[in-house]
């Protein structure tokens, strides 16, 4: 019913842990029996998304397995066999109740402000009763007899836990008119012949667990066993927002966030880690996780960090040879698309170059993109700067210009910020009468034809001593 966001993801990706952990398998299995909510793409989306982050499922309808289909809308013959069966116990009853009833019933509960739910007035109809509605071409439900007296269940989050579903409910449809089930009775009929063992799932489904179980307990099926995960939430308490699409996972991938940054935000907010700690690869997720230290408090999510997530990861992928080149070719793209009308030189999309400029860029940025905004231009775009210009600034140009040239290409040329911010000053001292800030204000326009950026040393650093000498050169005889 919709696409893959922040909350969905926490939830499979604690099922792929878990799973992982154990040597098991992580099943993606698509849910869309409701079929007025069904959103186009959805499901695939959802796929799609949880690939891109890593995390993705051993069995699901991309990937196929020995249990599919794994979308419920094409189980639908598993569903109706198992609705016969409990008809056949007793266990379930045909619903004969017109939507105008069940909307009347509703009106009545909250106009004396009572919870809505059915009245179970069909579950005393008698078999002549609804062979003759049956007869008579009347549209049917089928419901499941809830029993009172529930036995308690060991949850894995939450502990010992029971709902006396039968106090509080009506009796729920099972399987509608049109032939699909409901969650209920998909999801117990599914985790049965797919043999799951496990369930991790949010924790608005804990008060429905009871009446899951005694749908396993009508069937006479072994249930697998549940953990309710506690919601995650912003910050300040308040639900993730949906409306703005700024949860969404293709919002974040499309605007350069790496995955891992994500997975390591939303574990980092929980619980179920021997620690917390920023920087966490799936590896070490895995390695840590423990389901007994899940606790029931709310997880907070701060994606304001999320910047810093990612600047640890981004240094990461830069260090590593193989990440690198793949950040190397991203990067080109950027630039080509971001400057391509500007007649950018090809010598700064050498491979060499822009690997270069991301050593030395580690752990500056927090995104990719961050490369080819305006503070960075100066990177892949030669600027246009006439001698003129720079006279504007000091009269000293060609001194100055001589200075930088012959800093820059003498043998032990140390081509640290460090060392060029004293090497700088040193040569200011050799002019007659030209400021510090002026030569710095000088040497930034005739380097990036901009009056603001990085400091100037980490802009010779970063252009290195070549293009640095061959910008001087252009300038100073233009």
């Amino acid at each position: 019913t919709g696409f893959l966001h922040l909350g969905g993801l926490r939830t499979a990706l604690y099922n792929y842990i878990f799973a992982k952990k154990h040597q098991g398998t992580f099943i993606l299995r698509v849910e869309d029996t409701d079929q007025s909510r069904v959103v186009p793409g959805a499901a695939e989306g959802i796929e799609e998304m949880l690939d891109w982050a890593g995390i993705p499922p051993d069995e699901s309808p991309g990937h196929g397995g020995p249990a599919g289909p794994y979308v419920q809308s094409q189980r639908l013959e598993l569903y109706g066999r198992a609705s016969a069966a409990l008809l056949a116990t007793g266990a379930a009853y045909r619903c004969f109740c017109s939507p105008q009833r069940l909307q009347l019933l509703r009106r009545e509960a909250l106009r004396s402000q009572q919870t809505p739910r059915y009245d179970n007035r069909c579950r005393h109809l008698t078999a002549a009763e609804v062979a003759q509605k049956l007869s008579q071409g009347h549209d049917c439900v089928i419901r499941f007899r809830l029993e009172k007296g529930v036995e308690p269940f060991q949850d894995l989050v939450y502990g010992w836990s029971k709902h006396e579903v039968a106090q509080v409910e009506g009796d729920p449809v099972i399987l509608k008119g049109d032939g699909f089930p409901t969650y209920h009775l998909a999801n117990v009929v599914d985790d049965h012949y797919m043999g799951i063992t496990h369930v991790l799932r949010g924790t608005e489904w804990l008060t429905s667990t009871s009446k899951h179980l005694l749908l396993y307990k009508a069937f006479g099926w072994q249930p697998p066993q549940f953990g309710h995960l506690p919601l995650l939430l912003n910050k300040d308490g308040g639900k993730l927002s949906k409306r703005q699409g700024d949860i969404f996972l293709e919002r974040f991938a499309r605007d350069g966030f790496l995955p891992e940054a994500l997975l390591d935000i939303v574990t980092n907010c929980g619980s179920g880690f021997t620690e917390k700690q920023m920087g966490r690869t799936l590896e070490e997720l895995i390695s840590q996780f423990e389901v007994g230290r899940i606790t029931t408090h709310s997880a907070l999510l701060d994606l304001e960090a999320l910047p810093e997530f990612n600047r640890i990861h981004l240094t990461r992928h830069i260090e590593n040879q193989g990440l690198r080149q793949k950040l190397v070719r991203e990067l080109q793209g950027l630039v080509e698309l971001v400057y391509g009308d500007q007649q950018v030189d090809p010598d700064v999309l050498e491979k060499e170059y822009v690997e270069r400029v991301l050593l030395l860029r580690k752990g500056h940025i927090s995104l990719l993109k961050n490369l080819v905004s305006s503070d960075y231009s100066y990177l892949w775009v030669r600027p246009s700067v006439s001698r003129q210009q720079l006279q504007t600034i000091s009269a000293e140009v060609d001194e100055i210009g001589k200075l930088v040239l012959g800093l820059m290409t003498r043998p032990a040329a140390a081509l640290t910020v460090e060392e060029l911010n004293k090497d700088l000053r040193s040569l200011q001292k050799q002019t007659r009468e030209t400021k510090y800030s002026s030569m710095m204000q000088l040497l930034r326009l005739a380097l990036s034809g901009r009056q603001h950026g990085p400091s100037v040393a980490e802009m010779m650093v970063t252009l290195g001593a070549e293009e640095v000498c061959g910008r001087m050169h252009r300038a100073l005889s233009s």
